[in-house]
């Protein structure tokens, strides 16, 4: 069991994928960074100087000026503000996947296509015999 495993964790698709979880998760700090500190003010400066992560439902009775306060004291609340910039988050990380992929996919070039048959199978043997025959070489049928 020692020795599967180490053949699978050596393999080059597990380490690529290890680095590409690495990056990505880094990637992910950077843009919840970009939205919320670069994204979101100014966006809710043209809204009314509305901070999104202070947007909340108070379920309970006592009035919370700010979500940190809810939250401290215990409040459940529907934090609707949050999720707003999550969907933001999601919507960038998104668009830059497109785009890296898409270069990606231009690098690489167009994909490339199998050359053309120059076989065909004979109707009454199933050998296989050129395109251009007019007979078949193995049971001399008429094509």
């Amino acid at each position: 069991m020692l020795k599967e495993f180490k053949e699978f964790a050596m393999k080059g698709n597990v380490a690529d994928l290890a680095v590409g979880l690495i990056i990505g998760a880094a990637f992910g700090n950077i843009v919840t960074s970009l939205v919320n500190d670069v994204i979101m003010p100014p966006i809710g400066l043209l809204l009314g100087k509305v901070n999104f992560t202070n947007l909340f439902i108070n379920l309970s009775s006592t009035h919370y000026a700010i979500l940190e306060e809810a939250k401290a004291a215990g409040a459940p609340t529907i934090n609707y503000g949050l999720f707003i910039n999550t969907v933001i988050n999601f919507l960038i990380v998104a668009l830059v996947m497109f785009f890296i992929v898409r270069a990606m996919n231009r690098m690489r070039g167009p994909a490339e296509t199998p050359p053309a048959p120059k076989t065909k199978e004979c109707p009454y043997c199933l050998s296989k015999i050129l395109l251009e025959a007019q007979k078949c070489a193995y049971c001399t049928s008429d094509l």
